[in-house]
């Protein structure tokens, strides 16, 4: 069997041996092999996951990590349009966007983009189905006067932007293909689930999914970053690990209750965002943020309570075997509400 320690709980171990301050490897050993035989408890055991688990959790950082390389090149892209060719960013304020690309290359310089004509962009907008502008209004805003530069500098710079058209282009393919592949495993474990009872993993997955506000990449760092917590029905384990559950200072009279800074990352972004969707999908949801609004906490820790009180349906979820009931919750809310 396999624990797993916080390495601040191991220097707290370390005080217990030797006040000194003195730290080798093999003292290190022996803390670590003495503590967990007389403090079992304060370790982790780990438990290998499920081969799709497995999968999904790197699915799920892979779309993170190229999410990442996507937005770098983005912003490198738009530093160049606000250099020489701000018409771009009139049409749309981040260039992230194929049609904007397909723009660029049409026109790198505002120059030539004052000499397109209706139907040249009206095919444009047709081939990428924007609706949001029309092929008059889009001659308009490149019809904008250029911004006086050097002789050769936008044309200098406009070389550059192009260069990172291609990047662009592979990064969001790229990503594109890892949510496909995310939504059909996710998909494939929900039948899976469904159809043998014994998948524990699998039937988790659709009862996961069956939560309002909660999409596929959401729920895919969801179950992946908090396997542990699930598997084991622990409502504390998941808040903590969240950095959901507040952390007390209290000495004497002094009493101070902070936002918990120890804790998963991606599960703390996971966490934010079913609670942030959830407001805008789910009434309760959204009746609990105000209230705590009013009450007078920030946008953070409204959400955070937000997600506090999904955490514990789902958990109670997860323990009866049943998906999410929006009737159920109601009745519950206002017995509550009640009493």
């Amino acid at each position: 069997m396999v624990f797993s320690i916080n390495p601040k709980q191991l220097d707290r171990f370390r005080d217990r041996y030797a006040v000194a301050g003195a730290k080798d490897d093999s003292r290190d050993a022996y803390v670590a092999a003495d503590s967990l035989r007389t403090d079992q408890h304060c370790f982790r055991p780990i438990a290998a996951d499920h081969p799709d688990v497995v999968r999904l959790r790197e699915l799920s950082r892979t779309e993170e990590s190229l999410g990442e390389d996507f937005r770098r090149v983005v912003n490198q892209l738009y530093q160049l349009l606000l250099r020489y060719y701000p018409q771009l960013l009139q049409l749309n304020s981040t260039p992230d966007e194929p049609w904007i690309w397909a723009l660029l290359e049409l026109a790198p310089i505002p120059q030539r983009a004052a000499r397109l004509t209706v139907a040249r962009l009206k095919a444009l907008l047709s081939k990428h189905r924007i609706r949001r502008w029309t092929a008059e209004a889009l001659r308009v805003a490149l019809a904008t006067p250029p911004l006086p530069l050097a002789a050769g500098s936008a044309d200098a710079i406009s070389e550059h932007a192009l260069l990172l058209l291609p990047q662009l282009r592979l990064l969001y393919s790229q990503r594109k293909e890892v949510r496909d592949r995310i939504e059909a495993l996710l998909n494939r474990m929900t039948l899976l689930g469904s159809e043998r009872s014994e998948c524990r993993e699998h039937r988790d997955v659709g009862l996961l999914l069956s939560l309002p506000g909660l999409g596929y990449l959401i729920a895919a760092n969801l179950f992946t970053e908090a396997s542990d917590p699930l598997a084991q029905r622990d409502y504390y384990a998941l808040r903590a690990h969240s950095g959901i559950a507040p952390v007390t200072k209290q000495s004497g009279k002094s009493r101070q209750v902070v936002m918990r800074r120890g804790c998963s990352e991606r599960l703390r972004n996971a966490m934010y965002h079913w609670a942030r969707c959830s407001v805008q999908h789910d009434p309760l949801s959204k009746l609990h943020y105000a209230r705590l609004r009013k009450l007078g906490h920030k946008h953070g820790r409204a959400l955070r309570g937000v997600a506090d009180r999904l955490s514990s349906i789902l958990i109670a979820m997860l323990k009866s075997g049943q998906p999410y009931d929006t009737k159920r919750r109601q009745n519950a809310a206002a017995a509550a509400d009640t009493a």
